[in-house]
């Protein structure tokens, strides 16, 4: 799950500030961990102790009100009707379902299972089928991933499954993808705009460093983008230990310690 932090932290400069270009530095001084590897944890705090999700969601979202980049506002209205008790979902479709799913593809074994837990993680805010579908989507590559799926395997299982066009490359999505979505036709803060282009990111990559800066340099919601692309990127190709221990030194320690019983727990690559 690492691997989505380190993706969100890489993109956190670049989401309201696009590059389009994989020449970049990979960790910079100005760059923070953002909601979505607040919510990343707070998926595998849940995962370890049970219970309802939302309510891991709502209690982090407090203790951490004010990340680089801020929630989503739909997030906040609900995390504030949250707290009063009412905690329903608003039928988003936004990729906020699946930035946050890492952890499920790494704490079941069986896909039934994996497709279950990433429902149950999205559902209690974004209840749309596209939301979940793109949770659904990004758990299961990283389950793939982890039983030795190629990334041309994953490719052909995503796209049957979840009808989702994996077909370009990250040099033809690069000039047409923004926050838009590609060619400006859907939303790339929605799932079924941005979840795509992630796994694309990922598959198409020679390694986990390659498939953050493909997913940094196509534009877009660059942290989520970067943040789905590195959970899957982890399970196909591991983290380097430089590149582990960089990441991990950016969370504070309670979210460093949550991060370690997890992946001791389930384990990491």
């Amino acid at each position: 799950m690492l691997g989505a932090i380190i993706g969100d932290i890489v993109g956190s400069i670049y989401e309201f500030d696009n590059i389009k270009t994989k020449d970049f530095p990979f960790f910079d001084d100005r760059m923070e961990y953002t909601d979505d590897s607040i919510l990343t944890i707070a998926t595998a705090d849940w995962l370890l102790h049970g219970g309802n999700s939302g309510d891991y969601y709502m209690r982090y979202a407090t203790e951490y009100p004010y990340p680089m980049g801020s929630y989503g506002t739909m997030f906040v209205q609900w995390v504030h009707k949250a707290r009063r008790g009412i905690m329903q979902p608003y039928n988003s479709c936004g990729n906020g379902s699946a930035m946050r799913v890492a952890p499920v593809g790494w704490a079941f074994e069986t896909e039934a299972d994996i497709l279950s837990a990433a429902k149950e993680s999205a559902e209690c805010t974004h209840n749309h089928p596209e939301g979940i579908k793109g949770a659904q989507a990004t758990a299961l590559c990283i389950f793939l991933a982890r039983h030795g799926a190629t990334p041309s395997e994953i490719r052909a299982r995503i796209e049957r499954d979840f009808a989702y066009d994996l077909s370009l490359s990250v040099d033809e999505m690069r000039p047409r993808y923004s926050w838009q979505g590609l060619d400006g036709l859907i939303s790339g803060a929605t799932c079924q705009g941005s979840v795509p282009q992630a796994i694309i990111c990922a598959i198409k990559a020679k390694n986990f460093e390659d498939a953050i800066r493909n997913a940094i340099s196509i534009g877009g919601d660059s942290d989520t983008i970067g943040c789905i692309t590195g959970a899957i990127a982890e399970a196909l190709f591991g983290i380097p230990d430089d590149i582990r221990n960089k990441g991990m030194s950016y969370l504070p320690l309670p979210l460093q310690a949550t991060v370690m019983t997890f992946e001791s727990k389930y384990g990491f690559k």
